[in-house]
């Protein structure tokens, strides 16, 4: 058995793997799906939110557990939980890309978001005044993040997201081969996703090559949509 643990993605909290978390556990496994820094119930303010404390966060979670763990990272997070195992390499068994960043060192999550002009994250979203916090139209979150969700489920995520911080989409990652690089990787490609599109993912983990990769004909949010699938796949790790 493995211990899990489950990072949301931008603008989610932990509440995103509440159908995840007790099919993983009914197997045997134990999982934490804690709020990052400024989301959820963490009332971290936005304006001190970095990729920096995104990334200690997750080690400081990890250091929790009683053996090293699963690190699962959605979209956003794939670049934290990155920083993360770069930082403490030895709290962490594998790594988890979830339709997630997967980048380079030197790269930002802008530099891979930006040219993917089919993507319907960054259209759809409005800044601050001061350019510090964005939020997601409302209008566009089903097409976006959950086109392949029940009505319920989109209700449900809706009614709980947050803003954003802009610092952690503009901040590169700094990984080395010794230490990132030697934390197997694996990644979940989702096919119906329009926040990250497939072909970007493909560029991400065909740069940086993976273990293993898993197919979903999903969205971006396959925590709501198939947990069941999602949960049989962490499940073979």
């Amino acid at each position: 058995m493995s211990t899990y643990l489950l990072i949301h993605g931008g603008w989610h909290g932990g509440w995103c793997w509440d159908k995840v978390k007790p099919l993983l556990e009914a197997k045997g496994h134990t999982v934490m799906a804690p709020d990052l820094p400024g989301h959820g119930d963490d009332k971290t303010p936005l304006s001190e939110v970095t990729l920096d404390l995104y990334a200690r966060a997750t080690v400081d979670f990890a250091s929790k557990a009683s053996e090293p763990v699963i690190v699962v990272g959605h979209s956003m997070t794939g670049l934290s939980n990155s920083q993360a195992v770069e930082f403490a390499p030895e709290k962490f068994k594998a790594q988890v890309f979830m339709a997630a960043f997967l980048l380079s060192s030197g790269q930002c999550l802008l530099d891979q978001a930006q040219p993917d002009t089919e993507n319907l994250v960054l259209r759809n979203l409005t800044f601050s005044e001061d350019q510090s916090t964005m939020t997601f139209n409302q209008d566009a979150l089903k097409d976006a993040l959950y086109n392949c969700c029940s009505d319920e489920d989109i209700n449900w995520a809706k009614s709980k997201l947050g803003p954003q911080a802009s610092a952690p989409f503009a901040t590169p990652v700094q990984l080395s081969e010794e230490r990132w690089g030697q934390v197997p990787r694996y990644y979940i490609n989702c096919l119906q996703d329009w926040a990250i599109t497939p072909k970007s993912q493909k560029a991400m983990y065909t740069a940086n090559p993976c273990k293993e990769v898993f197919v979903m004909d999903t969205d971006h949010s396959p925590f709501l949509s198939q947990p069941e699938e999602l949960v049989k796949h962490l499940d073979s790790i």
